[in-house]
């Protein structure tokens, strides 16, 4: 009896040893990984698409993947340099515009050209669509998004109601498209990234900034500016819209093991695309609303609006394809095929 019991409680002390040994194993499995953005804390970039997206993955890997998120660029560097940031391992994961480097995301572009964009969600499963036929771009990336915004309003210090009331102002882009844009209107462009446009608008350095209302909420925008000019179109409210990408170093993501690499994969691409659009549409409710209370809502007429689509749409889109063919790429196709997607995921 007395070895019996010697042996049992030999063999339970060693599988309690064997469990803790496990129990280790797994603790030393958990991954942290570090995500960096522009924006605070308090936009809905931050709290409503990265926060939840990021839980989504801790939950869904067991807890074996951990995402600390950085806004208000926590780590360092500026808001162009986060495209390299991803891609050097500086950090693990961006969220960031692929315009902020320009020449580098050129193919993706084409969604960014005025009049090209109709719903946040047909252009997020468009963009998905395309990419993976002209991704080689972001090769060096895990690419987890490439997704847009519902769409920029201008927010203005004078109305804007006609083409003629954009003529000689100078107003802020975030890409070189956007700036061809507003050439083509008579505007100047004044390139700068995102948390740039408080103290542009504040010391009147621009008349008015192309950007959706939640980015504007957060920006406090509504206190420096009171007007707000949509298009009366058939087919867009908001003259372009811009691109966004949320990447992941590849090197780290090929480091994971294969089940944790299906986590990251289940909540990429098509995965997320209609996510990222219905929430984005939903940010954009608040966002307006406030506008509403604290300035004035512009609707352009449809004359004017004509106008405007005359003045932009086919002299940028030429300028872009023109430029596609000094590198050798066929951008009039290209247009062609973001047309035809676009429409495929609006019907």
């Amino acid at each position: 009896m007395f070895k019996f019991l010697k042996s049992t409680i030999v063999s339970v002390l060693a599988l309690g040893l064997i469990g803790g040994v496990s129990t280790v194993a797994n603790a030393a499995e958990a991954i942290t990984l570090k995500l960096h953005h522009f924006l605070s804390p308090v936009s809905f970039s931050h709290k409503g698409m990265l926060v939840p997206w990021a839980e989504k993955i801790m939950k869904e890997s067991g807890g074996r993947i951990k995402i600390e998120i950085y806004p208000s660029m926590q780590l360092g560097g500026t808001p162009p340099q986060l495209a390299d940031q991803a891609r050097d391992g500086v950090v693990d994961i961006v969220w960031t515009l692929p315009g902020y480097t320009p020449g580098r995301f050129t193919k993706t572009e084409v969604f960014e050209l005025p009049f090209m964009h109709t719903t946040t969600t047909a252009t997020n499963l468009a963009l998905s669509d395309y990419v993976k036929r002209h991704g080689d771009e972001y090769k060096d990336y895990k690419l987890i998004s490439v997704f847009v915004h519902p769409g920029n309003a201008f927010h203005s210090h004078n109305p804007i109601r006609t083409v003629e009331d954009l003529k000689g102002l100078k107003i802020r882009t975030p890409t070189r498209t956007g700036g061809w844009m507003i050439e083509a209107m008579g505007a100047t462009p004044i390139g700068a990234p995102v948390p740039k446009i408080p103290e542009m608008l504040s010391k009147k350095i621009v008349d008015a900034v192309l950007i959706p209302y939640e980015v504007a909420m957060p920006l406090k925008t509504f206190e420096m500016v009171d007007y707000h000019t949509e298009l009366d179109d058939p087919d867009v409210k908001n003259i372009n819209t811009s691109t966004f990408m949320i990447a992941m170093n590849k090197a780290k993501y090929d480091s994971l093991p294969a089940d944790l690499q299906k986590v990251i994969d289940g909540n990429s691409g098509d995965n997320i695309a209609r996510w990222l659009g219905k929430i984005w549409d939903e940010s954009e409710i608040p966002g307006r609303a406030e506008a509403v209370q604290s300035g004035e809502i512009i609707i352009m007429s449809p004359a004017e609006t004509a106008k405007l689509r005359a003045m932009t749409e086919i002299p940028v889109t030429e300028h872009w394809v023109a430029e596609m063919k000094k590198n050798g790429i066929d951008g009039q196709a290209l247009v062609d095929e973001a047309r035809a997607l676009l429409n495929k995921y609006s019907k």
